[in-house]
C-alpha cells in the first residue's frame, strides 16, 4: 500500500514538471518572437529613415554588423542634409563661346551705353559742366593766346580725302590748343550720354578752356562691326573736337571757298586709279606730292 501512495507520489510531481517546463517553453518562444518581431520593424524603420544619408551608389551601402546592436528609436534626420542631397546637381558643363562672327547683329541702342555723366548736387561748388554754360564770353582770351588760335594753317599741315574734301589732322587741333592754353588748361567735358545706332555713333562735348565753357558740339562717327565700336566713341570725341575749334577760330580757312580753291590748285591732283583685288577703275584725288598706295594703283582710262 505504501509503494502504490509513492508511486502516484512521484507520478504526480512528474506531470507537474512537465507541464511546468512545457508552459516555460512556450512562454520563452512568445517572448523571443515578439522581440524578433520587434527588431525586425525597427531595423525596417530604421533602414527606411537613413536612406537620404546613403550613398547615390548601391554598391556603397554597408550592411549593418551583427553585433551592432539595433536601436529601439527611430533615427532624426536633418532637414538641411535632405535638403543638400535633393537638391545638389552637377554643374551644368559651360557652354563654349561662340565666335564674333555667330553673333547677331547689334540692335539699335539708341537709348545709349549707359555712361551719362556724372551731375553734381546742388550745393556743390564745382561746376557741373553737363550743364552750366560758366564762363561763356566773359572775356577774351589773352593776345598771345588768340595769335596761336588765329595763326593761318601752312598747306603742307591739310591733307585731302579720296573725295575732294580737305582737313586737318585731329592730332594738330590738340597741338594748337596746347601751344595757346598749354598741356592741362583744357579739355573736353561730355554733356550726355553715348548714342549708337545701327551703324553710327553720336556725343555731345563741350570744349572748356581755362576753368570757362569755349563751345559745344556734337561729334558723330560711323563703324562698321560691333568690334569697332570702341575706336568709333574716340574718332567722335576727335570729330567734336574738331567742330568746337571752329568758335576758336582755328583753321577757320578750310571752310573758305577761295582757300579751298587755291589749294586743291597748287597742292592736290586727281587721278585715275584701279583697285587691285576687283580690278575696278575710278578717280580719286591726292596731294601732289603723295603716292596711290595699296589696294590701288595709278593707272590710265582707257588702259
Amino acid at each position: 500500500m505504501a509503494t502504490l501512495i509513492l508511486r502516484a507520489t512521484r507520478s504526480a510531481l512528474s506531470e507537474a514538471t512537465s507541464t511546468s517546463i512545457h508552459a516555460s517553453t512556450s512562454l520563452t518562444g512568445a517572448i523571443a518572437r515578439s522581440t524578433a518581431s520587434k527588431s525586425s520593424r525597427t531595423r525596417a524603420q530604421f533602414q527606411h529613415l537613413s536612406r537620404p544619408f546613403s550613398s547615390t551608389s548601391r554598391s556603397h551601402q554597408v550592411a549593418p554588423s551583427a553585433s551592432t546592436p539595433t536601436p529601439n528609436y527611430p533615427r532624426k534626420v536633418s532637414n538641411n542634409n535632405i535638403n543638400k542631397n535633393a537638391t545638389t546637381k552637377p554643374p551644368a558643363p559651360s557652354a563654349k563661346p561662340s565666335a564674333i562672327d555667330d553673333q547677331s547683329p547689334i540692335k539699335d541702342m539708341t537709348g545709349g551705353l549707359a555712361d551719362e555723366p556724372l551731375i553734381l548736387d546742388e550745393g556743390v561748388r564745382q561746376v557741373d559742366w553737363t550743364r552750366s554754360f560758366h564762363g561763356l564770353s566773359a572775356q577774351p582770351f589773352s593776345k598771345e593766346a588768340a595769335d596761336v588760335l588765329l595763326a593761318p594753317i601752312p598747306f603742307d599741315d591739310v591733307e585731302v580725302k579720296p573725295d575732294g574734301i580737305i582737313y586737318l589732322p585731329e592730332i594738330k587741333y590738340r597741338r594748337i590748343l596746347n601751344r595757346s592754353f598749354g598741356p592741362g588748361g583744357w579739355g573736353l567735358a561730355p554733356r550726355g550720354e553715348t548714342i549708337v545706332t545701327g551703324k553710327s555713333i553720336t556725343r555731345e562735348y563741350a570744349l572748356v578752356a581755362h576753368g570757362r565753357l569755349v563751345s559745344v558740339a556734337r561729334g558723330e562717327q560711323d563703324y562698321f562691326s560691333p568690334e569697332g565700336i570702341p575706336t568709333a566713341t574716340e574718332g567722335c570725341k576727335s570729330n567734336a573736337l574738331m567742330r568746337c575749334c571752329k568758335d576758336l577760330g582755328v583753321a577757320s580757312e578750310l571752310w573758305d571757298p577761295r582757300y579751298i580753291r587755291v589749294f586743291m590748285k597748287e597742292k592736290a591732283k586727281q587721278v585715275w586709279v584701279e583697285h587691285v583685288p576687283s580690278k575696278k577703275k575710278k578717280q580719286i584725288w591726292l596731294r601732289k606730292d603723295d603716292e596711290v598706295r595699296y589696294p590701288f594703283k595709278e593707272t590710265k582710262y582707257n588702259a
